[in-house]
């Protein structure tokens, strides 16, 4: 495929660029029937506003042949690609990163700025592949909750922390929750870069540490902010949500379908005030939705 009307066009070219090395040097492609071949993916990760760039080069096995001859070839013709991580991915997996990152130039992480914060992005961590609207989406979020200074904010699911930040500002404090280490890693710098001190995230299985931020910890949320992945929440999490019964709720969802089997849980004691979808995918089906859901 020569042409991706919604990938930006530097990713493109930089792809092409080390496919183009791979095909010269004869470097072997893996073949997930069998197993074998050497690279797997070519992942890059661009700062909108920072126009800083990471390529990530996912490859099962160790050693890249002449790792140092692309390496400088593209930092070369690429001025802004920042980093270049070497990912090893010697599962037979289709997820496409593994494990282990190891730095080939720069320090491992891009920045980007989103709203009036600047993030710090690692290879594992996940931030928007649309940052312009996904500072809209999270403005709505915030908005429509209208929270105040005495309010306690659970953000689960938070990634790098993008809108517990967004948060944060407003509230009197944020838990933010996620299962990628890194990300939080990453999530606890950004608070840092950020100069704000009411925000604590926490690495960890959702639906693990929601129980015991309420049942060992008791401390209870006015706001729950949740955007899972597609699958959408658990059953435990809906439980846990049901028993506290935050005065308002947020959730954002990448999946209409997950979205609408789990608002059916909630629909006996909150109302729902509205589902705001936002074009984050241009130029495809899918949309994201914040639905906002008050207590009745």
């Amino acid at each position: 495929m020569q042409k991706c009307l919604i990938q930006n066009t530097t990713s493109e070219e930089i792809a092409k660029f080390v496919l183009q090395f791979i095909k010269d040097n004869n470097i072997s492609i893996y073949n997930e029937k069998t197993g074998k071949g050497l690279f797997r993916h070519i992942v890059i990760k661009v700062g909108i506003k920072t126009n800083e760039i990471m390529c990530i080069l996912v490859v099962n096995g160790n050693q890249i042949p002449k790792e140092n001859e692309l390496v400088s070839k593209l930092i070369q013709k690429y001025p802004n690609i920042k980093t270049i991580v070497k990912n090893i991915n010697t599962k037979n997996t289709n997820v496409i990163l593994g494990k282990e990152n190891i730095n080939i130039y720069g320090d491992g992480y891009i920045k980007d700025i989103l709203g009036d914060y600047t993030f710090k992005i690692s290879p594992l961590s996940f931030y928007q592949v649309n940052p312009i609207q996904a500072e809209k989406l999270y403005n709505i979020g915030v908005q429509a909750v209208k929270i105040t200074k005495n309010d306690i904010v659970f953000d689960l699911y938070c990634g790098i922390g993008t809108i517990s930040l967004f948060m944060a500002k407003y509230a009197k404090k944020v838990y933010g929750v996620e299962i990628v280490e890194q990300a939080i890693e990453d999530a606890n710098e950004n608070a840092k870069l950020n100069n704000i001190d009411n925000a604590e995230f926490i690495a960890g299985d959702t639906e693990i540490v929601l129980d015991d931020l309420i049942n060992n910890k008791n401390i209870i949320p006015d706001v729950v902010m949740v955007d899972p992945p597609r699958k959408g929440l658990d059953n435990k999490s809906i439980d846990n949500i049901l028993k506290i019964k935050p005065d308002r709720f947020v959730y954002i969802s990448c999946n209409p379908a997950t979205l609408i089997r789990d608002l059916a849980k909630f629909e006996d004691i909150y109302e729902i005030k509205e589902i705001q979808p936002v074009d984050m995918f241009p130029f495809t089906s899918h949309v994201e939705c914040v639905t906002v859901l008050y207590l009745k």
